[in-house]
């Protein structure tokens, strides 16, 4: 029905502009290119990693709004990140599950505008945090005497608020200007969410624009703060060799270890994606598929894990909450 509409709509350039941006456009969601026929059983370990993320970053958002001993700048920057991890694994669990479970491949074009700016915006917004928390941690080791002050509970709230503006601003024009597209034939986007690129390619419009915006605001958010991330830990490193005492040095550094993984785990699997899109265009198509699908569940999953295991508050306020419940 819908390429039917499409096909006499394309007489008319304003026709098909209004065309283009109504409901009437259907995009089809792919599960695994090939491995159809076992979707049931794939479900099984991502079914696993989302209830793992879900509870997960539950668990920890909860310990840090009610226990006292949690309200501190350090752990209101992890409620923040475990706040965005919940977002990036809710964007994806309904169309990722959906098909696994009931073929619900058909998406339509504004739900799929709402799914793909939502995915970016709290990719952007776990960036933004990972370099609040980079800052935080600079701050705490370099100048432990002023951290109270410098980073006050007001502070530490506008920082909240600037990064959700921020993202809102950078990427709305991204997902705006994808309305002025028209997508004449093939409706079949490569993934089991909406992604970016894979949206402007379906598109018979020129998307140099598009993809403009889509570069300038990536690299304006993500590459800029992983730039400042690196700096915060030049800048951290300096310090800490500056501590005569080994012990002290030692306990200094201790403290990042939780970040730092933080931080590998957000950006190795985007660069590997970046990689593969890039470089394994011979690879089957169900390897990219199953990157793309693990690359944005993976921190998730892991982050809560990293900090419940690194950081001891964290741990005893998860174990202090779970016997509590069972006595």
């Amino acid at each position: 029905h819908t390429d039917t509409s499409m096909y006499t709509h394309t007489q008319n350039p304003m026709s098909n502009f209004w065309n283009t941006t109504s409901t009437s456009i259907i995009f089809l969601l792919t599960g695994v290119p090939g491995l159809e026929v076992f979707h049931i059983w794939i479900s099984i370990p991502f079914c696993f990693l989302y209830i793992t993320a879900l509870s997960g970053n539950s668990l920890i958002l909860f310990a840090i709004v009610t226990q006292p001993s949690l309200h501190k700048p350090m752990y209101y920057f992890l409620s923040m990140l475990s706040t965005t991890d919940l977002g990036l694994s809710i964007s994806t669990l309904v169309t990722m599950m959906g098909i696994f479970w009931f073929d619900a491949r058909q998406i339509s074009f504004n739900a799929c505008l709402s799914q793909m700016f939502f995915i970016k915006l709290f990719t952007v917004m776990e960036s933004s945090v990972l370099l609040a928390m980079a800052f935080d941690r600079f701050v705490a080791i370099s100048n432990p005497l002023r951290y109270a002050t410098i980073l006050t509970d007001s502070r530490i709230a506008q920082i909240g608020v600037a990064i959700v503006i921020r993202g809102t601003l950078m990427l709305t024009p991204m997902v705006a200007l994808l309305k002025r597209l028209s997508f004449c034939h093939n409706h079949v986007i490569h993934h089991s969410y909406c992604f970016h690129p894979d949206v402007m390619k379906l598109s018979c419009t020129d998307t140099r624009i598009n993809n403009a915006v889509g570069l300038t605001a990536m690299i304006s958010t993500v590459g800029v703060d992983s730039i400042f991330i690196l700096l915060s830990y030049i800048l951290i490193i300096k310090t800490v060799l500056s501590i005569a005492s080994p012990e002290e040095r030692k306990k200094a550094f201790s403290t990042c270890i939780s970040h730092i993984g933080a931080v590998v785990i957000f950006y190795f699997p985007l660069i590997s994606l970046s990689f593969v899109h890039r470089f394994g265009k011979r690879a089957p198509a169900y390897v990219h598929t199953m990157i793309a699908n693990t690359y944005l569940l993976i921190p998730p999953v892991m982050n809560p894990i990293i900090y419940s295991v690194k950081t001891k508050q964290i741990r005893r306020a998860v174990i202090k909450m779970i016997y509590s419940k069972d006595t």
